[in-house]
C-alpha cells in the first residue's frame, strides 16, 4: 500500500444544467413583452401559445399547458400591485431598483405561491429553475432567497401585514387588497356613488377572468347556430350573444372563422342595439359609426342597418384600423362604406345621417378584466389627454346628425371625466339637443340607475363597464 495521503473529495456539488420548463419560460417571455414593449397580453399571448402548440417533442403544448401559461400571465398582471407590496417587504432594496427581468420572475413566483394551488415547494423550485434558465445561477439564488420569505405566509397573512387598515386609509387598503392603483379605486368609487360593498364587488370582478362572448351577426349567423358549439350558453342580455365556457377557442368556431360571427363583449353589443332601437323622427336611411375601429360595433350596426335597408358609413382615422373594419364588414348583407377619415374633421356634410355612434378613444378603465396591465400603465393625467378628442368627436357627431336624428356617445370607461362630464360640457354648447332615456332600449337589463344615460358594470351585468348616452338633435 502507498503511504501517500489520499486526496480529499471535493465538497462542491457538480454543475447541473438547468431544466427548461416551456410553460414558465413562455409566461416569462409574455411578461417581458408587456413590460419592455408596452404590449398587451391579449395580443402577445395567443401567437406564443400557437407557436408552442405547433412544436414537436417535449416543448409542444397541450391544453393544460396553455391553460397554466395563461393563468400565470394574466394572474401575475392582475395581482401585480398586491405582489409588489409583498415583494417590497421581502427584498433588500427599493423594489424599483430590482432589475425588471428579476422582478418578473419574482412576480411569477409570488403568483404561484399566493394565487394558485401549486404546492409551495413546487412553486419555489419551479421558479428558481426558471431563474436559472433566463437569469443565470447567481440571480437564481437571489430569487430563491426572496421566494422563501414570500412562502412564509399565505395571501391573507400578507395582506394583514402590507395593507393599511381600512379605517385609517380606505382607498389605499382597497388598492392593496384588490390590486388596483389608488387613483383608479377612487375614480370607481366616485362613479358608483355607493359604499364599500359596491366598490369591493367591482374590484373583485375586475380581477376575474372574463368569459369569451361571441356575437352572431344578423343576416349572417344566428345565436342558435353558435349554441351548437361545445359548452356554449346564451348571453345574458343580447339576443345575438353566446358565451363560451372557460378555455373555449373562438377560432375553432366556423362562423367566427367565416366572419359571420365575431368576438364582442355583451356590453358593446348592447350599445349598438340601443342606438339602433332609439326612436327617430323622420327617415332612417343613413347611419354613421364615427370611430369604427377595430370593427366590432360596426359589424353589428351594419347588420342591423341592413335589416332596415339602411346604409352604414364606417369611419376610422387610422388606415390600418380602417382595414380591420373593412374585414369585419366583409359579407355584410346590406350596403356599407368604409372610409379612413378624422372624425373631428368630417368627410361628409353636416346633417347627413339619421343615426350616429361615436365610441370614443378613452383610458379603457372599463375593460380592466381583459387588459389587466392597463391599470398599471394609465395615469390620472391621461384623462386630460383624451378630453379634447372626446369632446370634439361628440360635437362633430351632433353636427353630423340631422334634426330629429339620434347620436350615441359611448366609451369603455366608467370614469366620470370621460362620461357624464363630457356629455354635460358638450350639450351646453349644443342647446338644440335632448337626452334620450336609454334604459328602455336595454330591455331586461337590471340596475341601470336613474338615467337617462346608462352605465354597465362587470359586477352587476357581467359586461365591460360600457357607458352610453343617447342624444336627439332637436334643432
Amino acid at each position: 500500500m502507498s503511504d501517500q495521503p489520499r486526496r480529499p473529495r471535493s465538497s462542491a456539488k457538480p454543475y447541473r444544467r438547468p431544466k427548461k420548463d416551456p410553460v414558465r419560460v413562455l409566461a416569462f417571455e409574455a411578461l417581458r413583452a408587456v413590460d419592455e414593449r408596452d404590449a398587451y397580453a391579449n395580443l402577445v399571448l395567443p401567437p406564443l401559445l400557437r407557436k408552442a402548440r405547433e412544436k414537436e417533442g417535449p416543448e409542444k403544448f397541450e391544453a393544460r399547458d396553455a391553460a397554466l401559461a395563461t393563468e400565470l400571465v394574466y394572474g401575475t398582471l392582475r395581482w401585480q400591485g398586491t405582489y409588489d407590496a409583498v415583494l417590497a417587504s421581502c427584498v433588500d432594496r427599493p423594489l424599483g431598483d430590482v432589475d425588471p427581468p428579476v422582478l418578473d420572475v419574482l412576480s411569477l413566483g409570488a403568483h404561484q405561491l399566493l394565487g394558485t394551488r401549486i404546492p409551495t415547494h413546487a412553486a419555489v423550485s419551479a421558479t428558481v429553475e426558471l431563474a436559472r434558465v433566463v437569469l443565470g445561477d447567481g440571480r437564481a439564488k437571489y430569487v430563491n432567497a426572496v421566494l422563501r420569505k414570500v412562502a412564509q405566509h399565505d395571501l391573507d397573512g400578507w395582506l394583514e401585514r402590507v395593507a393599511p387598515p381600512y379605517d385609517e386609509d380606505p382607498e389605499d387598503h382597497l388598492a392593496v387588497v384588490h390590486s388596483h392603483p389608488r387613483w383608479i379605486v377612487s375614480a370607481l368609487w366616485d362613479s358608483l356613488g355607493g359604499g364599500r360593498a359596491g366598490v369591493e364587488e367591482l374590484l373583485r370582478a375586475d380581477n376575474e377572468r372574463p368569459e369569451v362572448t361571441l356575437v352572431a351577426r344578423p343576416g349572417r349567423a344566428t345565436a342558435e347556430e353558435l349554441l351548437d358549439e361545445d359548452a356554449a350558453v346564451p348571453g345574458r342580455w343580447s339576443p345575438y350573444a353566446v358565451r363560451l365556457a372557460e378555455g373555449g377557442e373562438p377560432g375553432a368556431v366556423a362562423a367566427v372563422r367565416d366572419g359571420r360571427a365575431g368576438v364582442q363583449d355583451e356590453g358593446s353589443q348592447l350599445v349598438a342595439m340601443a342606438l339602433a332601437s332609439a326612436p327617430l323622427d323622420g327617415p332612417d336611411r343613413r347611419w354613421l359609426d364615427g370611430c369604427a375601429g377595430p370593427g366590432g360595433k360596426a359589424a353589428l350596426l351594419g347588420a342591423l342597418a341592413a335589416e332596415r335597408g339602411a346604409l352604414l358609413v364606417a369611419s376610422e382615422k387610422q388606415t390600418h384600423r380602417a382595414g380591420l373594419v373593412a374585414r369585419a364588414l366583409d359579407g355584410n348583407p346590406g350596403p356599407y362604406q368604409v372610409i379612413a377619415a378624422d372624425g373631428t374633421r368630417p368627410a361628409w356634410r353636416p346633417g347627413s345621417f339619421d343615426r350616429v355612434l361615436v365610441d370614443v378613444p378613452c383610458t379603457g378603465l372599463g375593460a380592466l378584466r381583459r387588459r389587466p396591465e392597463a391599470r398599471w400603465r394609465r395615469r390620472p393625467e391621461d384623462l386630460e389627454g383624451f378630453a379634447p378628442l372626446q369632446r370634439g368627436l361628440l360635437s362633430t357627431a351632433l353636427e353630423s346628425v340631422r334634426v330629429g336624428g339620434v347620436v350615441g356617445y359611448a366609451t369603455c370607461s366608467p370614469h366620470l371625466a370621460e362620461t357624464r362630464a363630457v356629455v354635460a360640457d358638450v350639450l351646453k354648447r349644443h342647446p338644440d339637443t335632448d337626452l334620450v332615456d336609454a334604459r328602455p332600449l336595454l330591455p331586461g337589463v337590471p340596475d341601470l340607475g336613474e338615467g337617462p344615460d346608462v352605465q354597465l358594470w362587470p359586477h352587476l351585468h357581467g359586461t365591460d363597464a360600457m357607458y352610453l348616452a343617447l342624444i336627439r338633435r332637436t334643432g
